[in-house]
């Protein structure tokens, strides 16, 4: 991550050639050199702790299987990103997939003070990001947080030099101009009708992002103020890293390299390929039956080849009636269809998390499917009695609602407001500012999914005031948070 020592050219070029020799303990130091990043980075992309230690564990075996491709091994930090991003994106595309789970984040030894500021830096961070789509948080992520260079990113994304620099350019841009705005909302927001109304919630939304961008570039109160400068490395160094589980190094490096698990490895291997000539994996390809709806050019073919499966099925309905037959349905031997499958792959705005989220080339499916009967046959004896209803199919109960958690703030000196954490826990909240006490001020409303955190801003009374105040704000379902400053 952004301001730890990482691998460097000449340490991937030693341990790709020593993977390619085979050699077992270069496979032990490459998970301690790479995992905990790689971890970090699929936990992103699926928001999940299974599938993440699931992923991190094919991408072991897919690079042990693959390393002789590679032609470039001082590249080979960036080409376990690309094997990874695949991975991940095969795996967001399964209706299978687990989710729900998240990973705790990687402790660290910080004060309460220093956990309160970086909270709050946080929560601009997330702001800021909200601004940006999908591909450029993720472009963000991997050239900031993972300090990975354009040419690493050109391989990852599967896309030409040329459009991967214009791509990190225009993302640090925008960032740029979120972040400028970001700040604005945090520091200036009680003077200008506007900002106020669309930071009323924090961190925000990517609508309300996007829209108080828009809004600062053309407003002439706003565009006059002056933002303090903050590096986009500081900036994302607050964001939370997945802390990878301590038992999951002996289960990949086992699945890795037991000797009765070579058959299982060279499946999992073939769901990397193809590969361009530089031995980079292409991106991912969603399987026919769930890329229908989302190519446009299968449009056409796909119509005509539903209309000519529904002329053949009345023809031979035809056929039957005029032979006598009784029971057209089971002289039509049941409706062919074509599988189908969750459209839940490679979505354009992902959360606002910084990660992210074009895939070219079909990769093999895990499990083939069985082709329809060609000449399905009547039935010999049609039954006398009509068949009963089959009862409709069990509904997914709705996730269960969960509490919302929240924590107070203080304004320091000179600070005219600060901001109440809230988190949902167990599920998720539709919260809503109800209610204040004291000489303190606050409104807002939204939704949190579970585990996830965002705040409220809290301004004080700007009438007199001597020595210490206190009040409160009263936030359903949650609770009352105390709110206290000096003046």
């Amino acid at each position: 991550m952004a301001g730890e020592p990482g691998p460097g050219q000449e340490d991937d070029l030693r341990l790709a050639n020593s993977l390619r020799a085979g050699d077992v303990i270069a496979l032990t130091e490459v998970y301690d050199t790479y995992a905990p990043f790689l971890y970090d980075y699929c936990h992103g992309l699926l928001r999940d702790r299974v599938e993440a230690a699931g992923a991190l564990r094919n991408i072991v075996i897919q690079a042990r299987e693959h390393i002789d491709r590679l032609t470039e091994p001082d590249r080979l930090r960036g080409w376990l990103y690309a094997i990874a991003r695949k991975e991940c994106m095969r795996r967001r595309d399964s209706p299978n997939r687990h989710t729900g789970q998240e990973a705790p984040e990687a402790d660290d030894d910080l004060t309460d003070e220093q956990l309160a500021r970086r909270e709050e830096r946080r929560l601009l961070a997330h702001s800021a990001l909200a601004a940006l789509n999908g591909r450029q948080r993720e472009a963000i992520d991997l050239s900031v947080r993972h300090e990975l260079d354009e040419v690493d990113l050109s391989g990852i994304f599967g896309m030409p030099l040329e459009e991967t620099l214009a791509l990190v350019e225009k993302s640090r841009e925008d960032l740029g101009a979120a972040l400028h705005a970001a700040l604005i909302a945090q520091n200036h927001w009680k003077e200008c009708p506007s900002v106020s109304a669309l930071t009323e919630s924090w961190p925000l939304s990517p609508q309300a992002a996007t829209s108080l961008v828009r809004h600062v570039a053309s407003c002439p109160v706003c565009g006059e103020r002056e933002t303090p400068p903050l590096q986009t490395d500081r900036l994302l160094s607050v964001l939370p890293i997945a802390a990878i589980p301590g038992d999951l190094r002996l289960d990949v490096l086992t699945a890795a390299t037991a000797e009765d698990r070579s058959a299982n490895r060279r499946a999992i291997a073939a769901w990397t390929e193809p590969f361009d000539e530089y031995g980079w994996p292409l991106p991912y390809e969603p399987s026919p039956a769930r890329s229908r709806d989302r190519s446009p050019r299968r449009r056409g073919p796909l119509i005509a080849a539903v209309a000519v499966a529904v002329g053949a099925v009345v023809l031979l309905v035809g056929a039957m009636s005029w032979l006598g037959g009784d029971d057209t349905g089971a002289a039509a031997g049941g409706p062919v269809t074509g599988g189908s499958g969750s459209p839940g792959g490679e979505s354009s705005d992902p959360d606002p998390s910084p990660s992210g989220l074009d895939p070219s080339v079909t990769s093999p499916s895990p499990t083939a499917s069985k082709s329809p009967s060609k000449s399905p046959s009547p039935s010999k004896t049609p039954s006398k009695t009509p068949s009963k209803t089959p009862p409709p199919p069990d509904r997914p109960e709705p996730p269960r609602a969960g509490r919302l958690s929240v924590q107070g703030c203080s304004m320091g000196n000179g600070q005219d407001s600060c901001v109440i954490r809230i988190t949902a826990v167990g599920g998720p909240v539709n919260w809503r500012v109800t209610g204040t006490s004291g000489p303190v001020a606050a409104g807002g409303a939204g939704r949190l999914e579970a585990g996830q955190v965002g705040g409220v801003r809290v301004s004080r009374d700007s009438g007199l005031c001597l020595g210490r105040q206190s009040g409160s704000v009263t936030v359903s379902p949650g609770g009352t948070a105390s709110v206290s400053y000096w003046c």
